[in-house]
């Protein structure tokens, strides 16, 4: 009995571990850290950067906001999940909804609890981005056009909080920002076209249920064109170390995936899309350590 009952309570931690999807948190974590210490407070030492209270409040409440975000989002789309991800769900589903949104309430007050260890300014901003990320999930995100731009500033709203708190201006974070936002919107897009079934069952209003598959694929041009203009500034005109090997590398990426997404019409080929602008986002994130490399060592060591 008692081996039943460990085995029960870890299917339930797994559930819940991804119902949070706590391999997005990590990396949005790492993400905000080494922007920190490599981007925004470069002039800094990297172990003053990694032990400041403060940032260390930020993250956490950011992290604890996101997976309540998550959780709400898994929330309203039970039913929707269940025709796109259905082992996914099957899993998610271990845990109660009852759990889900006392965990919800829980997190949400654990990240406002952490945001006032900062500030009382970031105790307004952290529950405006909780209440924003209620709204997406219960009304906006089923609005064309709005769902798909509301849902990318969500997620590049973390690494904002972290930007006001250095107060760092330069020109060249504000186009690492705009491309890391256009890898997102793309991400959207696809992920529209990946999940059409259930969002036809939902009443769901996406670009592809809308106006086809056809112009969902012409806005990813669209943005893929764009997302070539940071980079080429990026490597250009500002000094990024060793990082631009990545953006070349982007830049072949982006090819092949414009590529593929000409002949994709399957929903397996529209996951294989979405993983490779997951893995240019995450290969984004570690990236940052290539801009000066050797000064990175020198700090870190």
């Amino acid at each position: 009995m008692p081996d039943i009952a460990n085995k029960r309570l870890l299917l339930k931690i797994l559930s819940l571990f991804s119902v949070v999807r706590g391999y997005n948190i990590l990396v949005v974590v790492i993400a905000q850290y080494l922007t920190s210490a490599f981007i925004l407070a470069h002039d800094r030492p990297v172990r003053e950067v990694l032990f400041d209270p403060n940032l260390f409040f930020l993250i956490l409440a950011s992290a604890s906001v996101i997976a309540g975000g998550y959780i709400i989002n898994n929330f309203y789309d039970s039913e929707k999940d269940l025709i796109n991800r259905p082992k996914k769900t099957m899993l998610d589903r271990v845990v109660s909804q009852r759990t889900k949104l006392s965990v919800y309430f829980i997190l949400n007050f654990a990240g406002i609890f952490f945001a006032s260890y900062v500030s009382f300014r970031a105790v307004v901003f952290f529950s405006i981005y909780i209440f924003a990320i209620w709204l997406y999930s219960h009304r906006l995100k089923k609005i064309l056009f709005l769902g798909n731009l509301v849902a990318s500033i969500l997620t590049i709203t973390p690494f904002f909080v972290i930007f006001v708190y250095y107060k760092n201006f330069e020109t060249v974070i504000f186009i690492h920002a705009t491309f890391l936002y256009l890898m997102i919107v793309m991400r959207e897009l696809v992920k529209d076209l990946e999940n059409m079934q259930g969002d036809l069952v939902q009443n769901y209003h996406t670009i592809p249920l809308v106006y086809g598959e056809n112009w969902s694929k012409f806005f990813l041009g669209v943005c893929a064109v764009l997302a070539l203009i940071p980079i080429f500034l990026l490597i250009r005109y500002f000094e990024i170390g060793y990082m631009d090997y990545f953006f070349y590398a982007c830049v072949v990426l982006l090819v092949i995936f414009m590529l593929l997404l000409y002949f994709s019409k399957a929903k397996w080929q529209y996951l294989l899309l979405h993983n490779i602008l997951k893995f240019i986002i995450v290969a984004g994130v570690f990236s940052i350590l290539l801009i000066d490399l050797d000064e990175v060592l020198k700090r870190v060591f």
